[in-house]
Formats: structure tokens, sequence, C-alpha cells
């Protein structure tokens, strides 16, 4: 059955929101609290500069999204686009989905010259996502990825701990 990949709009906010919360308990086991999740999706939704969804529907059902945000870099005078939230319906998955969603990003991509690269982030031992990722092109890169999450005094989930 043909799949029709397009720009989420507000109507979507709730299968996102479903689609993010299966994505974290099925990736970190984490369950994200409804509200804000609901309020983080809406507000993506509502403002482009923070990034935008994009989902793949098959019989007027969505099966699977991704969110673009965006990075500037300086060294390169250029956006990267970063692909997140990465989701397929269970019913779904190895039927081409992802990789039509991200074949469409590409070539949007690559119709905007102010746009230099695609890079997303994969857990290291998630190595079936990082054998579809090598499939469609993508190559790792020399960075290791370091972070603060929470900042101090900011909520995080229960089982992280934040600060020094």
């Amino acid at each position: 059955m043909q799949l029709h990949i397009r720009r989420a709009t507000p109507a979507d906010a709730a299968v996102v929101a479903d689609f993010n919360a299966r994505l974290a308990w099925e990736s970190e086991h984490k369950r994200l609290d409804p509200a804000v999740l609901g309020a983080g999706v809406a507000a993506v939704l509502a403002d482009p500069a923070k990034g935008f969804y994009t989902v793949a529907e098959r019989a007027g059902e969505v099966v699977g999204q991704v969110l673009v945000t965006n990075e500037w870099t300086d060294w390169r005078n250029g956006w990267y686009w970063w692909v997140q939230s990465v989701y397929v319906r269970a019913d779904a998955r190895r039927g081409g989905v992802f990789r039509a969603l991200y074949r469409h990003l590409e070539a949007v991509a690559q119709a905007d010259p102010t746009v230099i690269g695609l890079r997303l982030y994969v857990e290291r031992e998630n190595t079936p996502a990082q054998a579809v990722y090598r499939s469609l092109g993508m190559a790792e890169e020399p960075y290791f990825l370091m972070g603060r999450y929470p900042l101090p005094g900011r909520p995080g989930f229960p089982d992280e701990k934040g600060g020094p």
C-alpha cells in the first residue's frame, strides 16, 4: 500500500505525542509525563523555529514520524537538520516507512541551499538502527556526545541524576 509523506499539522498532535511516548518506552523504558509531552509537541507544531514533524500515512493513518530540529554551524555557514523522535508504528515496521521519511527529508534538505547536512544520534547498543542509517548513506561522525541534563533546579526523569 502506498505511503504518503507530509508535514505534520496541529491535527496530528495526539498521534505524535502517542508515538513519542511509545518511543521513550521502547527505546529507554521511560514513561513521559503526558502533559509535558503534549505541550512540547504542541510547541513544535505551533512554532516552525523549534522544528517540524514529518509523518508517513498509509490508508489515511499515520504510521511513522520524524522530528527535525535545526543547528546552525558558523564553521560551515549552514544548517544541520537533526533527525529526532523517529518512530514507526509496530505493525508498519520493516515496510520502508522510515526509509521513505528519510528520503523525503533528504530531498527537501537538498532543495534548500542553507541546509548542509543531516544528523541524528543513536544509542551505541542499537546496532539494527545503525545498520539502517548506514544503508541510507549516513556514517559515524568523529564526535562524542556530552551534555548536562537536567540543569540544576529543573525537573528531569526520576531515574536520572542532575547536577554535580
